[in-house]
């Protein structure tokens, strides 16, 4: 072929011409089949031998078209092998077609990668927007390491989303509105340690809830009131009949604020100014920041007309006192209003997707939030769309974080309990650990590179254990394998990305050059050369399924794939020209490295 052909720049590019190319082939043989689709899909070769490309679309389209699948699939290996972009095609097993790219194909789309600012991500959402919804911690209670399952997945979403051209709007919806703020403000005026709120303001405040709960239930215990199984829970005190002095003053504390008591909204004010200065202190260790801040109280002037207007319209009707609206499939209603006038976490979700359909126009809204709520949110989505809201609503659903307690059982804990470990605790371990294991193999390392070595690496290693699994699963964490330096870990893939670049520091130092083109001659480089090729459209997939472990295997993949050429083929001391080259594709590895593990939230130190 003619270095003079025009070629396709990108793998995704010409992936979906030859997807038009395989349809039209079928098209043109069963003209306006309707099982026929505009583009067959190219999905990556299993194995190296199969070629770079494989199409399996004939397998399943061999019943609805009546014909055997290799009928179909010599149609397909007939458009496909002429295009420019292909070497070879074949017909491998019961149907499939296996394409195999040209060398110069690979070598131009890596020569575009290098100076590509979008790292060979199309920018496919451009013009659209994206609201991610996460972290939304509850005011006055320390963010505990349970926490981090919604920050982390919600701060990767929110950059890979960015990284495909949406406009991302972050939204930390706090809680900051509820019964629990009538116990603080009566345990706040009762037994506040002013020194001690001065020096751990949160501290103090989860100190005044804890003995609110322990001192009510005391006296409900003396005064022989019955007591819900969750007693400290803030929804069931909602139930309580007889209370005791202690409730009854919390709930006439709580009905001051919501009237707008000048004093009980300075203290409510204050509880949350001093959470947030905490919150935001996590957040920047953890290199997380949001566009917007809305807590539940900004919705709150919303719901009474919201409840109303809701009723007037057929969505919602009364039923014993309170406010519903039914929802079809659903085991019960969205409760909107109770019989007593209050208003429930529904009604302020549906004033926020009110509000952010007309302030962003969003395509996709995403509410990074357990599992447990997945009812919850078929309710809300369900009414939501009853209004008139018509983009996609997603609850990004996700596993519980487990962890050991003092008697090596896993558990999740609970914050108003103090049984939990605090996620700045957790951060602090992880951080004194990997100075331990930087300093057992690193000893070169300065006392200011040991730190941040320590701070990147151990920061990361507890980002890297959550996103590298399926977010729906349950996390048992493990601190000593989260760090460990072999595996699918943060630690091994921050040492693949140093040892690159190290390999590269060295070149420097020699005065070695660096190739502008990638050429590829053997099977190691072509091996790494084309799975580089791969990432724009992973990056993709994870942005469509939002689910980050797609991201973290192929990272993973890509690392390993580099430590084999390692071993088959030298570098620095190959010769000049062939140096040169695999110097450009290392550099390219490590920029990809580098790229991919940043959208995760990860950095990655230069030496380690």
């Amino acid at each position: 072929m003619s270095s003079s052909t025009a070629l396709p720049k990108s793998l995704p590019m010409v992936c979906a011409e030859l997807g038009r190319r395989a349809a039209q082939a079928l098209s043109d043989k069963f003209p306006a089949h309707p099982a026929l689709p505009i583009e067959l899909p190219l999905l990556p070769a299993s194995k190296p031998e199969f070629g770079d490309l494989q199409v399996n679309a004939c397998l399943q389209l061999a019943k609805p078209l009546g014909q055997k699948p290799r009928e179909l699939a010599q149609l397909v290996e007939a458009a496909l092998k002429t295009h420019p972009a292909v070497a070879k095609t074949e017909i491998a097993g019961p149907g499939y077609v296996n394409v195999h790219l040209t060398d110069e194909f690979v070598s131009g789309c890596l020569h575009e990668l290098a100076s590509d600012p979008h790292h060979g991500i199309e920018q496919l959402h451009r013009g659209k927007s994206v609201v991610v919804d996460y972290s939304s911690p509850n005011i006055a209670k320390p963010m505990h390491i349970g926490h981090i399952r919604s920050t982390i997945i919600g701060a990767a979403l929110q950059r890979i989303f960015a990284a495909v051209g949406y406009r991302v709007i972050a939204d930390n919806h706090l809680g900051d509105w509820g019964t629990q703020f009538g116990k603080l403000i009566v345990a706040y005026r009762n037994w506040l340690d002013e020194a001690a709120f001065a020096r751990d303001p949160i501290g103090e405040l989860v100190r005044l809830y804890q003995k609110f709960v322990t001192d009510e239930k005391a006296q409900a215990d003396a005064l022989s009131l019955a007591r819900p199984a969750k007693a400290d829970d803030d929804d069931e005190d909602d139930a309580v009949a007889e209370v005791t002095p202690l409730l009854a003053a919390a709930r006439a504390e709580l009905a001051k604020l919501q009237k707008g008591d000048p004093e009980n909204l300075a203290l409510w004010k204050r509880f949350v100014t001093v959470s947030l200065a905490e919150f935001d202190k996590t957040y920047a260790r953890l290199g997380v920041a949001f566009d917007t801040v809305y807590g539940e109280s900004h919705f709150h002037p919303r719901l009474a007309s919201l409840v109303a207007e809701l009723l007037a319209s057929g969505i919602a009707e009364e039923s014993r006192g309170a406010v519903i609206c039914n929802v079809d499939g659903a085991p019960a209603p969205l409760l909107i209003r109770k019989a007593d006038g209050s208003f429930l976490y529904g009604t302020t979700d549906l004033a926020t997707i009110e509000q952010r359909v007309r302030d962003y126009q969003p395509e996709r809204i995403l509410y990074v939030v357990g599992t447990p709520q997945q009812l919850h949110f078929q309710q809300v989505f369900f009414v939501a769309r009853k209004m008139g809201c018509r983009c996609s609503l997603e609850h990004i659903s996700f596993g519980s974080m487990r962890f050991k307690d003092k008697d090596g059982n896993y558990t999740t804990g609970s914050t108003r309990k103090g049984n939990v470990p605090l996620l700045d605790e957790y951060l602090d371990l992880a951080t004194e650990r990997a100075a331990e294991v930087a300093r057992q193999k690193s000893a070169d390392l300065s006392e200011a590179e040991l730190s941040e070595v320590a701070r990147v690496v151990g920061i990361g290693a507890i980002k890297y254990s959550d996103l590298s699994r399926d977010r729906q699963q349950d996390i048992h964490f493990d601190l000593d394998k989260a760090l460990a330096l072999d595996g699918n870990t943060a630690p091994y893939m921050q040492y693949a990305y140093a040892r690159l670049r190290s390999i590269a520091r060295k070149a420097q130092a020699e005065g070695f050059q660096t190739a502008d083109a990638v050429t590829l001659v053997e099977p190691a480089e072509r091996r790494l050369g084309r799975r580089l090729l791969d990432y724009a459209t992973v990056v993709e997939t994870t942005a469509r399924t939002a689910r980050p472990h797609h991201l973290c295997e192929y990272l993973f993949d890509l690392a390993g794939v580099v430590s084999t050429f390692y071993t088959e083929l030298p570098v620095l001391k190959a010769e000049p020209a062939v140096r040169a080259s695999r110097l450009a594709l290392l550099a390219l590895v490590a920029k990809t490295l580098r790229h991919g593990l940043a959208l995760l939230g990860i950095e990655v130190p230069e030496r380690m």
